[in-house]
């Protein structure tokens, strides 16, 4: 066990400072600190020695050195066991310091914020907070390093239950996460300064919009009670950057724990309704939409999601963008569903859906961005990264390559079809109509054979839909089994070498088609 006399306090976040502090001071601990932080710390009425009457020293160059001195680093990194140490701090009149309580300036943050200024970025860049970190974290046997307020109550209360001591187990977890504090704080600066050029100015091209190296900063969530199948070992990490944001961040209302596969569909079914700004519903099964509809209402666009396939809909994950209304959970809470994700839930909606005990409810924070976050798949030995598919489409951008020109009418279906098949897995084919989704062909090894899926799952009429292709036709075969369903409308990329015959087979077949010059893969 090692005791606690003098503490050395120097924060950015001053959350829980105060209370740490006075509980140190407690066990007769002396408390050192620099800035901002001492001067919080004597209005709560604290004793505070400034660093500067250590060091003999006063803070200069603007604060830029405050804690750079051997008086500082020589305390953190002498070994109690080492009289050789311990005589050559006597000689220089230098007292030890058992702990060190610091977090780093707000790099990220400011780097984030629009129009951040570049000397501003760089002044963010913390020099003697991690040096203090690494300091005593590399003297984790004698010093004992705090880097988050979120382990202040637990230091404390060892304290108060071990006689103002810390174990030796403590002291190595608090370096251990110290010294991923450094880590990913480094790596944030490389990544952020490696894409401005000497000026502070954002390089262009995808060659710079891939750093190398690519450093992924995640943090542990929590362990999962399987992966996708119970003999896979799972957990969830966030990104370090993004705390409290997307499907990782999410807040779980009710319901059992989570699974591996509730995140991917929850994943899938949140992404595919933040296509529209209109009261949306997605029913995700197994990662595809089985149904999914835009209504002037949630529980409008929801009786339509539903409409699509109630067969497949019994056991699947149920995605809204718009916070869920008692209306709509009234409706929701006839079919038996694993989840469901929404921005949020009102008060009848969490009333009504309580005694779905199991029911997992999911509330995704929209005030938070994802938008800088590329989109990665891994292979054996490496990783993927790309940006991610947030490509949209304006009636504008249509080429119609048909004698028959599509109506208003198909337009807007066309559309809506063309964000429903962005997140269908290819080889993709959906069939839409007046914003609900009607049939859908996914995953299939050929395209027609798509085509003969999708209409083969729709319970609803298919005369008079439209089609939507997340690629082009091969071959005129596809369009031909589309009319031969009752199709009326394609929107493809287009871009085959056998556009021509395609677009034939339509002229013959009396089908309006436009191109969108986009594609949709989802692998």
């Amino acid at each position: 066990m090692r005791k606690i006399s003098r503490a050395l306090m120097s924060v950015t976040d001053k959350a829980g400072l105060v209370d740490l502090a006075r509980g140190l001071s407690e066990f007769g601990v002396e408390i050192l600190s620099t800035g901002g932080t001492a001067r919080l710390l004597r209005e709560a009425g604290i004793a505070v020695k400034d660093v500067s009457e250590v060091t003999k020293m006063p803070e200069m160059l603007d604060g830029r050195v405050k804690t750079l001195h051997p008086a500082v680093h020589g305390a953190l990194l002498a070994r109690r066991d080492n009289l050789e140490h311990m005589r050559t701090l006597e000689g220089q009149s230098i007292g030890l310091i058992d702990m060190v309580v610091v977090n780093l300036y707000q790099f990220e943050q400011v780097a984030a914020r629009p129009g951040a200024r570049f000397e501003d970025v760089i002044e963010n860049i913390d020099i003697g907070g991690p040096s203090m970190i690494r300091s005593a974290a590399k003297n984790f046997q004698d010093v004992a390093v705090v880097t988050s307020p979120e382990d202040y109550p637990k230091i404390l209360d060892e304290m108060r239950h071990c006689g103002g001591t810390l174990s030796s187990e403590t002291l190595w977890e608090l370096a251990q996460k110290a010294f991923a504090t450094t880590a990913r704080y480094d790596s944030a600066i490389a990544s952020t300064l490696g894409a401005l050029d000497h000026a502070g100015n954002r390089k262009n091209g995808a060659g710079e919009k891939f750093p190398a190296p690519l450093e992924l900063k995640y943090e542990k969530l929590c362990d999962l009670r399987y992966g996708e199948n119970p003999h896979q070992a799972a957990a969830l990490y966030a990104t370090a950057n993004g705390k409290g944001a997307g499907i990782a961040g999410a807040k779980q209302l009710q319901g059992k724990e989570l699974s591996f596969n509730n995140l991917v569909d929850l994943e899938a079914a949140w992404e595919l309704v933040q296509e529209f700004s209109e009261p949306a519903t997605a029913i995700i099964k197994h990662t595809n939409p089985c149904g999914a509809a835009v209504q002037p209402t949630l529980a409008q666009s929801y009786l339509k999601a539903y409409e699509t396939d109630p067969v497949s809909a019994y056991g699947g994950v149920l995605g809204f963008n718009k916070p869920l209304d008692g209306e709509t959970a009234e409706q929701v809470a006839k079919l038996f569903v694993e989840a469901i994700v929404a921005p949020g839930f009102s008060k009848e909606a969490l009333e009504r859906l309580s005694t779905k005990k199991n029911l997992r409810l999911v509330a995704v924070d929209t005030s938070i961005s994802l938008e800088h976050e590329f989109a990665l798949k891994q292979v054996s030995g490496g990783m993927l990264a790309q940006d991610q598919d947030r490509h949209q489409l304006a009636a504008s951008d249509l080429k119609t390559v048909t004698k028959t020109q599509p109506t208003p009418e198909q337009v807007q279906s066309l559309l809506f079809a063309w964000k429903i098949v962005k997140h269908v897995k290819s080889n993709a084919i959906v069939y839409a109509r007046d914003s609900q989704l009607v049939g859908v062909g996914a995953g299939q090894m050929s395209r027609v054979d798509s085509v003969k899926l999708g209409a083969s799952k729709a319970l609803l009429p298919l005369q008079g839909t439209v089609m939507a292709s997340d690629a082009f036709f091969p071959f005129p075969d596809g369009v031909e089994e589309a009319a031969k369903a009752g199709a009326v409308a394609v929107i493809q990329p287009g871009g085959s070498i056998r556009d021509a015959e395609v677009i034939a087979a339509c002229d013959r077949l009396g089908l309006a088609m436009v191109f969108t010059g986009v594609r949709h893969f989802r692998h």
